[in-house]
């Protein structure tokens, strides 16, 4: 299998001279076309912060990040911003979807953003909504959706584009633990269905064996475990 994301002895700093506090220390994660990596770790342990760097949404200190074979650590804003559109999904703990957009156009921006919204885009969000069994829910609005119903639609709209790779923050926190399983099923379902590489961040360790592999953050560094010697972490 293919390596679609590499992150290479990556650190993260923030502030600066005496206040320097350093996040991320020397993180490393390699992870294939068709595996579902967990990372879990308490709170405050660099997670989101890791996940901002693979998504290219930060940048890092040191170390480099690789997507398929390109590396993204030299990037300008606009070639990231590019590879974030084309090559990467969001899930967030939220759903943050757009308010005054029905489910449908909520998928169209993503085409629109990208320069590819036309005829097949629109039979893509279609088809999308269907296999997610929101069919029914095209033409509503976010307000008028179930919780998760609004993170069912965040899913179709992180797969618009057909990225390489899934990077979901969370995307169980909002949910009760039957519709949370619903969406982290439907996600690894992807991972093994069209060979994307996914990492989620996850505070529920219920969701870990539906996942390949676990690694643990704390103190900023990543260390690989196996999920049944890992306690609840609140």
């Amino acid at each position: 299998m293919s390596t679609q994301l590499l992150l290479d002895k990556v650190t993260k700093d923030f502030g600066d001279g005496d206040t320097t506090v350093q996040v991320l220390k020397h993180v490393s994660l390699e992870v294939k076309a068709g595996e579902f990596v967990a990372v879990v770790g308490p709170s405050g342990a660099g997670k989101s912060t890791f996940l901002s760097i693979a998504g290219a949404l930060l940048s890092p200190t040191s170390g480099r990040i690789v997507i398929g074979n390109q590396d993204i650590s030299t990037l300008s804003d606009k070639q990231l911003n590019r590879i974030r559109l084309q090559r990467i999904g969001f899930i967030f703990q939220s759903a943050n979807l757009i308010p005054y957009l029905t489910v449908r156009d909520q998928l169209l921006l993503i085409a629109e953003l990208a320069g590819s919204r036309n005829k097949e885009a629109e039979n893509r969000a279609d088809e999308l909504l269907l296999r997610l069994g929101l069919a029914h829910r095209t033409d509503h609005y976010p307000e008028s959706l179930s919780g998760g119903e609004r993170q069912r639609v965040a899913i179709a709209r992180a797969w618009m584009n057909n990225p390489e790779i899934i990077l979901a923050d969370e995307p169980t926190a909002s949910l009760d633990s039957e519709r949370g399983r619903d969406v982290v099923e439907m996600l690894a379902d992807e991972v093994k269905l069209r060979q994307k590489a996914a990492v989620m961040v996850t505070h529920d360790l219920r969701m870990l064996d539906l996942c390949d592999r676990v690694v643990y953050m704390e103190d900023g560094m990543l260390s690989e475990r196996p999920a049944e010697v890992l306690h609840p972490i609140h």
